[in-house]
């Protein structure tokens, strides 16, 4: 199968230099996250286009590919194409005709045809010549130059030409390595969630701050999150999750903070220990996903106060979004499941709280605050790559049985998002196969027969063996792990 991959246009108006270092990052980040798929994956291309061809042909491969592809910043569009040496127009004609042919039945269409390089020939001679000859051949409704049932698209690139079978709308964005790195404060709601997927969208590598507000099931929801963004848009580099614990220091705002200041504060003391953290590990800006006005604290006066206690830039990509579009965007993307699922963990509620602080005064209720509380969030924050997440389970993670096919009427509990189900079905003859999504597990494990053993089942692994570790913690003896790679 052969991909031919066209640039977000902000990579092709960069200057020479930029722009062929975008593209020599894209190829290697490209190499990266298909070699799940393909180890023998062959990337090439310099300028304006990339092509990426692999060996496989099966179609759950292809639509797999595929969507990793349309899920790679820097990519505008992906075509599906099938590559020639450019032949005579009668050749050209035929070639298309044995693509386009059964499409074209009783439809209107056009025929358009990209050239780039030097030929006897202009794109619209293409056009006309193929356009005629399809019309003639096929059994169509005729020829139909603005918004046709079917668009015939060519590419002549020097001496090759393209037919395109598929075209896919690609994420857009810069690709990942080509910015800095982030530190994205997540809480695995709607906005933290939307707010790193526009960072990693932008290609900045986008790293995790969580503030743990209610112990290892709060911890667990929001890995989720991380962990899916992970996976689905820059599993390319290494990302850190960094979890700081946050109870000492919310109990502390509650017994020393006036109540109107609480909320003000709370986000102070999370900015300083992301500001610390982030200097630690040499990162140029945090990322939140406040949007101005949203709730009480997030008043400009508010804002302004809060980022005052931060050496390191904050951005806030959906500053300017209201609630609903970033209700959507979440849904594109697919945390939207997630983040409705996330349990509420209220630090801190002001009766009536303060939507124009005033510097002197916060500072002043932070006098009677002890800032040994926050030095010992910082101290015991936790670090580590977002591959190993499945560790902080580290008593029980070592128990889960991992098995590689499915016996004695054990039962598969495929946990993987929707949308991969919809792109390849679990289908283990003779097994008893489940769909729960893993953002619906940890409520409905419960409910199961306690008396069958469950095996947890998602592509790689990681996802599986994160929630079965948790579940064994909990006490839930009757779970293992599927794991259907060979090799592994």
């Amino acid at each position: 199968m052969l991909y031919l991959v066209k640039l977000f246009p902000e990579i092709t108006i960069k200057s020479r230099p930029v722009r062929r270092r975008f593209i020599r990052q894209l190829r290697k980040n490209l190499r990266e996250v298909l070699r799940e798929f393909d180890d023998s994956v062959v990337v090439t291309g310099e300028w304006d286009a990339l092509e990426v061809e692999t060996g496989k042909e099966d179609p759950s491969e292809v639509t797999a590919i595929t969507n990793r592809l349309a899920a790679t910043p820097g990519i505008a569009t992906i075509l599906i194409v099938d590559r020639h040496p450019l032949p005579p127009m009668e050749k050209i004609f035929q070639l298309t005709r044995d693509v386009y042919g059964e499409r074209l039945k009783d439809k209107t269409f056009a025929v358009r045809c990209k050239r780039t390089g030097k030929h006897g020939f202009r794109s619209v001679d293409v056009e006309q010549y193929v356009g005629g000859g399809l019309k003639e051949h096929c059994a169509t409704a005729g020829v139909k130059l603005k918004n046709p049932d079917v668009t015939v698209a060519l590419e002549v690139r020097d001496e090759f030409l393209y037919i395109i079978r598929e075209r896919v709308p690609g994420l857009g964005g810069f690709p990942l390595g080509c910015q800095d790195s982030v530190l994205s404060i997540i809480s695995g709601g709607f906005d933290s969630s939307v707010s790193s997927y526009l960072c990693i969208k932008r290609g900045l590598q986008t790293h995790y701050c969580f503030f743990n507000l209610g112990g290892k099931a709060h911890e667990l929801a929001v890995k989720e999150v991380a962990l899916f963004l992970w996976m689905k848009y820059h599993s390319s580099h290494r990302v850190k999750f960094v979890s700081v614990p946050f109870e000492g220091v919310v109990e502390e705002i509650l017994d020393t903070i006036a109540d109107s200041q609480m909320g003000v504060v709370l986000k102070r003391m999370m900015l300083r220990v992301a500001d610390s953290i982030a200097q630690k590990m040499d990162i140029k800006a945090l990322v939140t996903g406040e949007s101005v006005a949203q709730v009480s604290s997030q008043t400009l006066p508010n804002l302004a106060v809060i980022d005052s206690v931060a050496e390191t830039m904050v951005l806030r990509p959906l500053s300017t979004s209201d609630k609903q579009e970033i209700i959507d965007t979440a849904r594109s993307i697919g945390t939207e499941d997630f983040s409705k699922n996330i349990p509420e963990y209220c630090a801190v509620i002001s009766k009536n709280p303060t939507t124009k602080a005033k510097i002197e005064k916060i500072e002043k209720e932070e006098s009677h605050f002890d800032f040994d509380k926050l030095q010992a969030a910082i101290d015991n924050a936790s670090h580590q790559l977002i591959t190993e997440v499945v560790n902080d389970f580290n008593n029980t993670s070592s128990e889960v049985g991992i098995e590689r096919e499915v016996t004695n009427g054990s039962v598969v509990i495929d946990i993987r998002h929707p949308t991969e189900l919809e792109i390849s079905p679990l289908k283990l003859a003779g097994a008893e196969v489940l769909n729960i999504p893993f953002y619906q597990l940890r409520t409905n494990f419960s409910d199961l027969d306690k008396a069958t053993h469950y095996l947890l089942y998602c592509d790689k692994g990681m996802m599986s063996r994160l929630h079965a570790a948790h579940l064994l913690d909990e006490g839930f003896n009757n779970i293992g792990v599927l794991d259907l790679k060979p090799g592994t």
